[in-house]
């Protein structure tokens, strides 16, 4: 398969950016398009040019370091994957491609596709743990927690923090993400002592960060890879409301 590629390159966050346009050839349709990048970047190697800078880790889809906004779309054409688990076979042969990084006030570009993602950890450290003690582990089924609230809460842990759902939201919000941190702890026993001031911390760091604010327009949902619900937005929102009215710690 052959391709035409446009990515954009930039030299740090400060330099003004463009788009540089690439042809590759050869490239099996069972290839994953990080795989391909890399092919790519040997080429440019082979100049005696500079490779393309872009972030990646497990290529599992577990650590959502691959954030690469394709065609339009975070993480490519596919639902309920990270970019490094797209394969070329969901292009066509000749396609034309274009990749950018997050676009986003929160993500500053370090280098052609790779962003800093470290305001997601900041609002994590603002709140997204547990710091009580507990003691020593218990047994699995000493704390008793409904089916359903489990459930809910496995299902917001599945969040690894990519990026995507700023990156596709029209106003770079981060709530989904926030709405998953804050959701999984609130529906344990564990997280509920610390609820109201986690909640407000979060928020709080995640405004001041520029991250924009949520109109439900469900485009967070849609792309996000390990499929978080609105449901957790909503969730948030109650919890946030709660917590303004009962805690001294005021908003």
């Amino acid at each position: 398969m052959d391709f035409t590629l446009k990515i954009w390159r930039q030299e740090n966050a400060k330099a003004k950016g463009r788009f540089e346009t690439y042809k590759i050839s050869n490239i099996s349709s069972d290839c994953s398009f990080l795989e391909m990048l890399d092919q790519l970047n040997e080429t440019l190697v082979d100049k005696i040019e500079i490779p393309i800078c872009f972030d990646h880790d497990c290529r599992e889809g577990i650590c959502g370091m691959c954030s690469l906004y394709i065609n339009g779309r975070p993480h490519g054409p596919d639902d309920d994957i990270t970019t490094c688990q797209l394969h070329m076979r969901k292009f066509k042969d000749g396609d034309t491609i274009t990749i950018e990084p997050w676009r986003a006030k929160a993500f500053p570009v370090i280098k052609d596709l790779m962003v800093d993602r470290n305001a997601l950890d900041k609002i994590i450290q603002a709140g997204g743990y547990v710091s009580i003690s507990t003691g020593g582990v218990p047994d699995a089924n000493s704390i008793p927690v409904s089916k359903k609230n489990s459930d809910l809460a496995m299902d917001a842990a599945q969040c690894i923090g990519c990026g995507a759902c700023v990156a596709t939201c029209k106003n770079a919000s981060a709530m989904l993400f926030v709405a998953a941190k804050v959701s999984h702890l609130a529906l344990l026993p564990q997280g509920k002592v610390e609820a109201k001031e986690r909640v407000l911390r979060m928020v709080r760091k995640m405004d001041e960060l520029g991250f924009g604010n949520c109109t439900n327009t469900g485009a967070c949902e849609a792309e996000c890879p390990k499929s978080i619900t609105l449901t957790n937005i909503a969730r948030l929102n109650r919890e946030f409301i709660f917590a303004g009215i009962l805690s001294e710690d005021k908003y």
